[in-house]
């Protein structure tokens, strides 16, 4: 991953960062699933502060163009729209508290339908 920032850009530097990474990753250059610096590591090399890289990251992922995994690190996330990866999420979650539950498969696939059609008729 190259990035460079210009002093005399009239982009703020957290901008020309979260621009850089997008585009990247966008044209393939950062394939899904490249693990991206650290925040700190990422500043150091720039000569940026830490607040600068962490508020592009956070964009990044806000566009659903890189993803956190905790103490895992950041990487480049997958493609599709971010309303379809918000969606999965909900989806896994949603899936996880059921089996929490106890609720088996067709009890939480029910309950699904019916908050659906809820929402969607009213």
């Amino acid at each position: 991953m190259t990035l460079k920032i210009h002093i005399d850009d009239s982009a703020p530097p957290y901008e020309q960062v979260r621009a850089q990474i997008s585009g990247q990753a966008r044209s393939g250059a950062l394939p899904v699933g490249y693990r991206l610096p650290t925040v700190r590591g990422l500043a150091d090399t720039l000569g940026l502060a830490a607040n600068t890289v962490a508020k592009a990251y956070r964009a990044l992922e806000t566009d659903g163009v890189i993803e956190t995994r905790g103490r895992n690190g950041t990487f480049v996330a997958a493609a599709g729209s971010a309303a379809e990866r918000e969606l999965a999420s909900a989806a896994q979650a949603y899936a996880e508290r059921a089996r929490r539950l106890g609720t088996d498969e067709q009890a939480a696939l029910d309950a699904v339908r019916d908050a659906l059609r809820a929402v969607h008729q009213g």
